[in-house]
């Protein structure tokens, strides 16, 4: 039977691309898949055929204000400038958009930041859905997260769960007025008070949770909730009809595998010296490397030397297993296409969920980590060579790599749902 189905989204492509993957599995058993989010990538949406609903608000426009995103990317600030600065002061606008894309929905699927599907869920009787992006969101207090702010209390998880149940508890209530403008909202349009808090534990369905990442970054802890499926990456990478660029195609063939260094598609609009220490750090190892530096012409080194080529997009499932390392930022997004190539890593996370995916890679084995504000020619260059030169990174990589692959992420999400 077909059922319409409104998965409801906000932020970066690596906020986006899940949800397309799944929108596209969808279709192909015959449903009707809409996707509602920020307007601006309407054109990406509907050239796939997939439906498309404008929800406010609309992602900022990072190259008429690159501010926002040091902002958003902040360590210490970043998710306190999302939620209390982007989303709520929008949020009776976005539960209007919400309600007009649900109009006739079988059932809703909502995002971490999409406050107002579970409001509309319970407004109009609607199934929902929830899905996490990665581990970091469930705050588990058994496999506890790295926390941006204080990273430096991921040194006390040898504690156990009740002293980080006790942490957490403090963290919520620190918090508790970021969500005071969802409370008033539920009252605005007649839906009973709720305990629950809409960051967290609120952001639940009773019904279905979909932890839309593989078992290998984060598997199922004893204080998630009972109803959560593990479903694997659901993975989409193109833009539009661009696949690699010819020319990095006959680079690629023309020589050993290079190095990959890329900030996603959010981070790389606060590129800083990124891109400039990185060239540096190629060059001081004597390796091929290939800068994924987006559409910031500032990101471009002034001069590049021989071997080490830039290019503002390429597709990670092509590129990345071609790699003979990738060094990225952490985004769950290009954790996922990384950890399906099977090539090791080095990460130098930003802010939000970043830090605690470099740690949870770093566990594996299959990566190492350095701090952004550590981040130089002679320190990346260091960490890169203690990688390459450590054959178990590169075995362990491929194991898990091979493991990755074997999951569809796609499938056991349209199954839940």
């Amino acid at each position: 039977m077909k059922k319409r189905i409104v998965l409801t989204t906000f932020g970066s492509l690596g906020d986006l691309h899940p949800y397309i993957a799944v929108a596209l599995g969808l279709q192909v058993r015959g449903h009707e898949a809409v996707i509602a989010t920020s307007g601006c990538y309407r054109q990406k949406i509907e050239a796939l055929g997939i439906g498309f609903r404008a929800l406010r608000p609309d992602f900022p426009d990072l190259n008429a204000d690159p501010d926002v995103m040091r902002r958003i990317m902040d360590q210490r600030k970043g998710s306190d400038y999302v939620i209390r600065e982007l989303m709520m002061p929008v949020l009776r606008d976005s539960y209007e958009d919400t309600l007009a894309a649900a109009e006739g929905a079988d059932i809703l699927v909502s995002h971490m930041l999409t406050f107002t599907t579970r409001l509309v869920a319970e407004k109009k009787g609607i199934p929902w859905a929830s899905t996490i992006l990665q581990p970091f969101c469930f705050l588990s207090a058994y496999d506890p997260p790295v926390l941006a702010p204080a990273p430096i209390l991921a040194k006390l998880r040898f504690l156990g769960p009740t002293f980080h149940r006790l942490l957490h508890s403090l963290g919520k209530w620190t918090i508790r007025s970021w969500s005071e403008p969802c409370h008033r909202l539920r009252a605005e349009i007649g839906l009973p008070p709720t305990s629950a808090n809409p960051l967290i534990e609120g952001q639940h369905s009773p019904s279905l949770v979909l932890a839309m990442f593989s078992k290998l970054l984060g598997d199922k802890q004893p204080d998630w909730p009972r109803q959560t499926v593990i479903t694997g990456f659901p993975l989409y990478d193109q833009d539009g009809e661009a696949g690699m660029h010819a020319e990095l195609v006959r680079f690629l063939e023309a020589g050993p595998p290079p190095l990959v260094f890329t900030l996603g598609s959010s981070a790389v609009a606060d590129a800083g010296s990124f891109y400039h220490h990185s060239a540096t750090a190629a060059k001081l190892l004597g390796r091929r490397a290939v800068l994924l530096i987006g559409k910031d012409a500032r990101n471009r080194p002034a001069s590049l030397p021989g071997g080490i080529v830039a290019f503002d997009y390429a597709p990670y499932s092509e590129l990345f297993p071609r790699a003979a390392a990738i060094v990225h930022q952490g985004g769950v997004g290009t954790t996922a296409q990384a950890m399906r190539s099977g090539r090791p890593m080095l990460v130098m996370p930003y802010s939000h969920d970043q830090p605690d995916n470099a740690q949870r890679l770093t566990r594996l084995g299959i990566a190492r980590s350095i701090s952004r504000h550590r981040y130089n020619p002679a320190r990346a260059a260091a960490e890169l060579a203690h990688l390459l030169n450590n054959p178990a990174y590169s075995q362990r990589a491929s194991e898990i790599g091979e493991q990755v692959r074997q999951e569809d992420g796609v499938r056991a999400a349209c199954d839940a749902l």
